[in-house]
């Protein structure tokens, strides 16, 4: 796991825990709401950086073979 990887998770997991906390709270239905609105917002940012950083080590990923596919089977025997 990468560190993005890693720091999507604890995003997702505090965005989980405010919600629970804005539930078991005693205020009124309107804050309960605008807090899950924004645990849920702050999870589609999230979600939206790691498919961000999926996509940035796929391209990467590609390039890598790419360039293992161009490069001569036995460089030291290379003319």
């Amino acid at each position: 796991m990468t560190s993005g990887t890693l720091r999507t998770i604890l995003i997702v997991g505090a965005a989980v825990a405010a919600v629970s906390v804005a539930a078991c709270k005693k205020s009124d239905a309107n804050t309960a709401s605008a807090d899950a609105n924004a645990a849920a917002s702050d999870a589609n940012a999230a979600m939206a950086s790691a498919n961000s950083a999926t996509n940035s080590a796929t391209a990467a990923s590609n390039a890598a073979n790419d360039a293992a596919a161009t490069a001569p089977m036995n460089a030291t025997n290379a003319p």
